[in-house]
């Protein structure tokens, strides 16, 4: 009979942990800044260039964006869209083919 109290109690102990009698803070990222929103317009004159770490620092600058993802030949990349990332998608031959935002 003990071993099953103390069995019960040991499956219990953890969900009483996971409880909590505090309200949840919501966590929702912060928006970036409107400094950071990336500007497709003012580096389309890159297209055609090869794809080189120094250019892609360029096109970051250029474009106010806080970050920039390169899109390899045939690649997966994610749909999420963020207002501060420029997106660089280059062919085979490292020729940049199209510069975007999101």
């Amino acid at each position: 009979m003990m071993d099953i109290r103390m069995l019960a109690i040991a499956a219990i102990l953890p969900l009483a942990a996971c409880s909590s009698s505090e309200t949840p803070v919501e966590s929702t990222p912060t928006p970036p800044s409107a400094e950071a929103t990336c500007k497709a317009d003012a580096v389309q004159s890159y297209i055609g260039q090869t794809a080189t770490p120094d250019l892609g620092g360029t096109i970051l600058k250029a474009s106010g964006a806080r970050t920039l993802r390169w899109g390899p030949p045939r690649s997966a990349m994610t749909m999420d869209y963020r207002q501060d990332r420029v997106n660089v998608m280059y062919d085979d031959a490292y020729k940049i083919t199209q510069v975007t935002c999101g």
